[in-house]
């Protein structure tokens, strides 16, 4: 199976601390793929390299066989590449739906578009996607409600479907389930797999090993910024460098 997302040879240094190192590995089209690691392996700078946050020192990023390395990052949404962040970036003072809207800024076709999300047009399409989609997983009640008066858990899921609302192809999630308890970690593993069902593939980050192993069919082990271990949850949980990466040679 062709990848959809493929790293190859990346490195990202700042000033002379180098924090990712001669990366490889691709996405298979359609899976969950999980990035893991001990804190401090470079989880979350690979994303950022990924979704054009920082610049990469050298090596490449590819997706759909198109080379984005130097893409920037609003472009890279339009090619389909969508991402959630570690802390949840909403504007509390504002509706649920005004922060769907907010964040359609990045299916712009014309200038005239950036009145759409302040309701100058009402009942635009952007709206009615918006209120649809928080039907799709439960959550219309919430429609109007300001975030800030939000469960965490409610709020996780409403900046999961701002990053899906411009229907990417490739989703990357940053610690997804982190602070939900088991009945929101289960409902989110539902909104997930809805959104594999749509042929959506994801790219998640997470330290919650029973999440990964219930949604991710192949796990990617980062330490101090390269890969030591890939293939199944299985495959690398008995993989020695990673035992010894998580526990240390002498507990390993």
């Amino acid at each position: 199976m062709r990848p959809v997302l493929s790293i190859q040879n990346l490195y990202k240094s700042f000033g002379g601390l180098q924090v990712v190192r001669n990366l490889s590995f691709d996405v298979p089209e359609g899976k969950a793929t999980a990035l893991i690691g001990p804190n401090g392996a470079g989880k979350t700078t690979v994303f950022n390299l990924i979704s054009g946050v920082y610049p990469v020192t050298s090596g490449c990023v590819r997706l759909r066989d198109q080379d984005i390395t130097d893409l920037q990052s609003n472009r890279r949404i339009g090619r389909g590449l969508a991402r959630s962040f570690q802390n949840i970036r909403l504007m509390p003072r504002l509706s649920v739906v005004d922060n769907l809207l907010v964040g359609q800024h990045a299916t712009l076709s014309g200038p005239l578009d950036l009145l759409y999300p302040f309701r100058l047009f009402k009942r635009h399409e952007w709206t009615q996607a918006a209120e649809a989609e928080l039907a799709n997983y439960g959550l219309a009640k919430y429609a109007h409600e300001e975030v800030g008066s939000l469960p965490y858990g409610i709020r996780k899921r409403v900046d999961l479907i701002r990053a899906t609302l411009a229907s990417p192809s490739v989703l990357m999630l940053d610690e997804p389930a982190a602070g939900l308890n088991a009945s929101e970690t289960q409902e989110l593993k539902m909104h997930l797999e809805v959104l594999r069902s749509r042929g959506m593939t994801l790219l998640i980050i997470e330290h919650d090993m029973h999440f990964i192993q219930s949604v991710c069919e192949k796990v990617i082990v980062l330490n101090f910024g390269g890969k030591i271990a890939e293939g199944t949850f299985d495959d690398v949980r008995s993989d020695q460098q990673v035992r010894e990466a998580y526990l240390g040679a002498e507990a390993a």
